[in-house]
């Protein structure tokens, strides 16, 4: 198998460790810097380069896109999925999982738990919508963060106003959200593979936060989830349409709670408290996908893009 991994770090834990993982299964693997990918598109096929050479005949590419570069980085995504290639982690299926409104829609018309969520544009509406939510404690996000960035917690109805309006002076988009005391500050991060949590591992805040975040100093360990947490895991994956998912859930009064679905989850914190081999698992479902892929009907798009590659 040919393999590509989209990343602007070749340096990075996660990038390395399935860089290793590729090549201890005897895969070609290449890492490529997104923003250094250009393309040609033209009805009689696509191409696409990086730093002057082309890409051809790659059997899979592994999106590992920062939430900066989603918009570009998905579009280099699209291409490769328009050349032939296989991925597990299709653009579209980004680019609704970094959109936090839209993946909570999504997965609530499906039937899923999530916490109560409240969003709305004109500042005149905000005590009414702020009713629809009920009292304080309330938590604040902007719809395209990450790693608890532009997360905050209100304990006040005139603290969830002031940082309301004080959000749309900025243009930000934004969603208010419950506060669920009983998780008390921890949460469940579920990595899905293929259909399967492959590995878990409990977060918990450090003490004064409430975000359970690695990347703010929270602390991990390994946790078996429950039967139910793991489908609720796997059924949010598979409606956004990821093969590769972080899904973060928290255990409420109500059962578990989906937060949030990462389309590249780090891998560094949940190998390290659960001892799995995460990116072994990420690569054997690579390849069983491109065997897959190999074998199904060659889109219109990709026929027409082969007679201008040449393998070099």
């Amino acid at each position: 198998m040919k393999l590509a991994i989209l990343s602007r770090n070749s340096k990075l834990y996660s990038t390395r460790r399935l860089v290793e993982a590729a090549r201890a299964h005897g895969h070609t693997v290449r890492v490529l810097d997104p923003l250094r990918c250009y393309m040609r598109i033209g009805s009689d096929g696509f191409a696409i380069h990086h730093k002057g050479r082309p890409l051809t005949d790659y059997d899979a590419v592994l999106p590992r896109i920062g939430a900066s570069i989603t918009r570009y980085g998905s579009a280099v995504l699209r291409q490769f999925e328009l050349m032939g290639c296989y991925t597990p982690n299709p653009s579209d299926a980004i680019l609704i999982a970094r959109d936090k409104l839209r993946c909570h829609q999504l997965l609530a018309a499906h039937g899923l738990r999530l916490p109560t969520t409240v969003i709305g544009d004109n500042p005149d509406d905000t005590a009414d919508l702020l009713s629809l939510l009920g009292p304080p404690p309330h938590v604040i996000k902007l719809t395209e963060g990450s790693q608890g960035a532009g997360v905050m917690l209100t304990e006040k109805p005139s603290a969830s106003r002031a940082a309301v309006e004080a959000l749309r002076g900025l243009y930000a988009n934004f969603l208010v959200q419950e506060f669920v005391a009983e998780a008390e500050g921890a949460d469940l991060r579920c990595l899905v593979v293929g259909g399967k949590v492959v590995a878990a591992m409990r977060r918990q805040a450090p003490l004064g936060d409430f975000r359970s975040n690695l990347h703010r100093g929270g602390s991990a360990s390994a946790e078996t989830p429950s039967p139910e947490e793991a489908r609720t895991a796997i059924r949010a994956a598979r409606l956004l349409g990821l093969g590769v998912a972080g899904v973060d859930l928290i255990r409420s009064r109500r059962g578990p709670l989906v937060l949030e679905v990462n389309a590249s989850p780090g891998l560094e914190g949940i190998e390290a408290a659960s001892g799995v081999d995460v990116a072994d698992a990420i690569i054997r479902h690579i390849a069983r996908g491109v065997r897959r892929h190999r074998t199904a009907p060659v889109p219109a798009a990709a026929a027409r893009s082969r007679p201008q590659q040449s393998r070099k």
